[in-house]
């Protein structure tokens, strides 16, 4: 089985959740768990690269032996899994709780009434979880005993993964004491410029980034190895690439800045928040 054929289980697991939550969810114009079915995909797509050739083996082609132990993989790609696993657990379980909180997501206020387009964004979350993902899957599919040693650069990937994470989670904490605090009527501002949104105006987003960006790293030691085309690490990038754009081109900071500017725009205290804070990268440009 060829190196990128081995990706198609993980390809199918992608797309196969995914469609079995559109078809539970698109008739009933339910959107709230929308954020859910893609931290489930990360999941359970993981653990197809990292167990499905034991599952052939063992559903497929009768084998008695008992799966794997984490033990007998790599510690490459039980680091890699792990980040991964991670991630998607408290991302996912953070967004569906401020679904619930919330009564749904506004982002599917409109769409969810128009079967064709709302089983396209569960079809778009299918390709996000595979492209986003893919330097794990990609680790995965190499045996175990062909992963090179941890390097220092390893180290360094990890760390960049762990601050970037710790980065997230400290936004979204801010944000969220804040809502309450606001809630509370503990203060009257419109908008958050405090913590790490006084250096960004989306440093939850900037975060997940960097999440990607040492996921990768990390990968890119044993996706150098012979078992794999030279290109394979440059493949791999389209998992932060793919962050980056969504959140800066697509779905991420343009329509929160049009929706800040609709609401505040007239608001002096928000024109000085634009002109003085950037919009993503701390020394990257105001807009």
């Amino acid at each position: 089985m060829g190196v990128f054929s081995r990706l198609l289980p993980p390809l199918a697991s992608a797309y196969g959740l995914q469609t079995l939550l559109a078809m539970i969810f698109v008739p009933q114009a339910n959107e709230m768990f929308y954020d859910l079915g893609g931290a489930l995909g990360f999941l359970s797509t993981t653990f197809i690269s990292l167990y499905y050739p034991a599952l052939k083996g063992k559903y497929v082609l009768g084998n008695i032996e008992a799966l794997p132990r984490l033990s007998s993989f790599s510690n490459r790609q039980l680091l890699l899994s792990g980040c991964l696993v991670l991630w998607s657990t408290r991302l996912g379980s953070f967004l569906l709780n401020r679904a619930l909180k919330a009564g749904g997501d506004s982002r599917f206020d409109e769409v969810k009434h128009q079967p064709a387009k709302f089983t396209f964004f569960w079809m778009a979350q299918a390709t996000w979880v595979f492209l986003v993902g893919l330097p794990v899957y990609m680790v995965n599919t190499l045996p175990a005993h062909a992963h090179p040693a941890l390097l220092p650069r390893d180290y360094i990937s990890l760390g960049i993964f762990v601050s970037s994470f710790l980065f997230e989670v400290v936004a979204d904490h801010q944000k969220t004491a804040w809502r309450k605090e606001k809630a509370a009527k503990k203060h009257e501002e419109q908008f958050i410029s405090r913590g790490l949104w006084s250096i960004s105006r989306h440093p939850n987003y900037l975060g997940e980034v960097g999440i990607w960006t040492g996921i990768w790293a990390l990968s890119t030691t044993s996706l150098q190895t012979p078992y794999f085309p030279r290109l394979t690490p440059f493949v791999a990038a389209a998992s932060p690439l793919v962050t980056y754009l969504l959140l800066t081109r697509v779905s991420g900071v343009p329509p929160l800045e049009r929706a800040g500017d609709k609401k505040y725009g007239d608001d002096p205290k928000w024109q000085e928040y634009k002109r003085t804070v950037p919009i993503f990268w701390p020394w990257g440009p105001k807009n």
